[in-house]
């Protein structure tokens, strides 16, 4: 999966954008990959389980006719791999012009559970690996003056709920992040999105039966919309923007009596 990657070639009025998908192997960040795909990108898949991401390639390359997906086998926590990692993708690629950090864990915990190698974990992939990753696509936009950065952050970041305090944390980081990011790039052309699901269909979130779940091709839909429009915020699906704003409308000494 990790062998030198050679691409086809092109003509020069036919140069089709890059877009680089950070945890691409299942979930959300499967389904961006085949919106993209279909809508005429390159995509270039990173993801630790290798299986999993040969098979998307595979299918994205029949569904597409075509060569579009890129296969490379990596674990966002190897931190020192990243800089020459990208710049190895950078090299075969040609140019990026669209990178999304969808990477993510959200351990089983329970209530009275405090595991501080799970809170660990967590913050390695949720944050650590995003700012390792969109740090490098940040300095090459810059140079560019121009691409478009994503990143999946979570309604679970805005306000802190007592099931899983770490994994809020880790989102409320991420949010903060891209906002950052978003201040600092966008005077040389750059865009940053950032993503708020609610409750999404993937192996992360486990067989929930609530009516408010939404699949990951609903999400790849709106994310796709937003990058056209070049939006820098978005709950998918919209309605989350009206609950969350209830949230955390709640005063502290009642919202620490709920169970939400």
């Amino acid at each position: 999966m990790n062998a030198e990657v050679s691409m086809p070639p092109e003509q020069p009025l036919e140069t089709r954008q890059r877009a680089l998908i950070i945890g691409a192997s299942s979930g959300i960040g499967a389904a961006i990959a085949r919106k993209l795909a279909r809508q005429g990108y390159i995509v270039i898949l990173l993801a630790r389980r290798e299986d999993l991401l040969e098979r998307l390639q595979e299918e994205i390359n029949a569904d597409t006719n075509d060569k579009r997906a890129y296969g490379y086998t990596h674990d966002v926590t190897a931190f020192d791999e990243i800089p020459t990692l990208f710049q190895r993708i950078l090299k075969e690629m040609k140019r990026i012009d669209v990178c999304v950090y969808n990477a993510g864990v959200m351990p089983e915990m329970s209530g009275d559970e405090y595991s501080f190698d799970k809170d660990r974990q967590i913050m390695l992939v949720n944050v650590l690996g995003a700012i390792a990753w969109l740090n490098q696509a940040a300095l090459l936009f810059t140079r560019m003056g121009s691409g478009q950065i994503v990143g999946i952050s979570s309604v679970a970041g805005d306000r802190g709920r007592v099931g899983k305090p770490a994994y809020h944390a880790s989102k409320a980081a991420l949010t903060t992040y891209l906002e950052a990011l978003r201040n600092r790039l966008s005077r040389f052309g750059v865009t940053v999105l950032t993503v708020k699901p609610g409750v999404v269909a993937t192996d992360m979130s486990g067989k929930s039966e609530s009516l408010m779940v939404i699949s990951p091709n609903q999400v790849a839909d709106d994310i796709w919309r937003a990058l056209r429009k070049r939006k820098q915020v978005i709950y998918t699906p919209t309605r989350w923007r009206v609950i969350m704003w209830i949230i955390r409308s709640i005063p502290s000494f009642i919202f620490r009596r709920l169970s939400i």
